[in-house]
């Protein structure tokens, strides 16, 4: 059986091209830190190819974990979370939940980048939000709500805890995950 964070492959060509454009957005942390190093920009162009139909499936899941100590090796923690967008962008080709990560994550990295800054996660979330077409957020809609379904990145883990999983958790609310009416929930 599939797990519901899978979704659709349509669907996660979809989010795999929103998820690219909020880590690209951060990018620039992780190379402010590590100069040289291209592995997330790699991440998120197969994050692209894998949006716009260029890299397959098969081919793309088989990279999605190419270059994954990226975060490791970062200067800083926004770096780190940068880094981990990037990632998780690459792996909406697995499963279409990996796109929450990749929002939840470069919005954690503008919060580490500006700690003095107590609405920069909340206008990087705006962002996202207003950045979604339709499509993208009915198909972040279907996702189940972080922390209820064990069988993928919402389930127990990184995801689900801390700030990173209030801004999950915000994102969802925010395109009415949850909700069977699909109305944003309050």
């Amino acid at each position: 059986m599939t797990s519901p964070q899978t979704l659709s492959e349509d669907d996660r060509r979809l989010l795999a091209l929103w998820a690219a454009g909020c880590a690209e957005r951060v990018l620039g942390l992780f190379e402010a830190a590590s100069p040289g190093d291209d592995r997330p920009r790699r991440a998120i162009g197969r994050a692209r190819a894998f949006g716009s139909g260029d890299l397959a499936v098969a081919e793309a899941i088989r990279l999605r974990f190419e270059g994954g100590a990226a975060a490791r090796d970062a200067g800083s923690p926004a770096a780190a979370a940068a880094a981990r967008a990037a990632g998780q962008a690459a792996a909406v080709c697995h499963m279409g939940a990996h796109a929450l990560g990749a929002a939840g994550y470069a919005a954690r990295a503008i919060g580490l980048a500006h700690p003095d800054n107590l609405e920069a996660i909340a206008t990087e979330i705006e962002w996202q939000i207003a950045s979604m077409t339709s499509e993208v957020r009915d198909g972040l809609r279907s996702l189940p709500m972080v922390g209820t379904d064990r069988s993928g990145p919402l389930g127990p883990g990184m995801l689900v805890s801390g700030e990173l999983g209030r801004i999950i958790r915000t994102i969802q609310r925010a395109v009415g995950a949850g909700d069977p009416t699909g109305w944003p929930m309050a």
